[in-house]
């Protein structure tokens, strides 16, 4: 696997393949908490590359198989997106995607959500040491687990 850090805003045609990544991937979470109003499924390109957060992306060969967004302050890390590619499920690219984002974030809290119902990214978010730290409903119907990592 090959991370990269690339910038959507600057490259219109890989800011192609993440929107396309990032639709297939939370299509996946749409399924498993059934609800398909999830905000990441409603982005457009244009919201896509005006966000001006951190990308690190994960390649096998030319197949873009995984990508994470995330936002620094001082004090905190807050991870905005973990997506992997349908076709890259169960191989370990959403667990090496936080570990280099933990490494980055050293020092500071780590703040993330997923879907309550998505136990596969429950599971990632418990086994690199975050802690569940409650549940919202954001829209009404759709619940998320808010979880907080300390600093490292």
């Amino acid at each position: 696997m090959i991370f990269s850090s690339p910038d959507p805003a600057t490259d219109p045609y890989f800011a192609v393949a993440l929107l396309r990544l990032q639709k297939a991937s939370y299509a996946l979470e749409a399924e498993l908490i059934g609800d398909d109003r999830i905000p990441p499924l409603r982005e457009d390109e244009v919201r896509l590359t005006a966000w001006r957060g951190r990308w690190l992306t994960a390649w096998d060969g030319v197949d873009l198989v995984g990508a994470a967004a995330w936002s620094e302050g001082e004090h905190e890390v807050e991870i905005e997106k973990v997506m992997v590619s349908p076709t890259a499920v169960r191989r370990g690219v959403a667990s090496a995607l936080l570990g280099q984002v933990l490494e980055r974030s050293a020092g500071r809290e780590v703040v993330a959500a997923t879907g309550r119902a998505n136990a596969p990214a429950v599971s990632l978010y418990v086994k690199h040491g975050f802690c569940a730290a409650g549940d919202e409903q954001v829209p009404p119907g759709i619940w998320i687990t808010r979880f907080r990592r300390p600093p490292a």
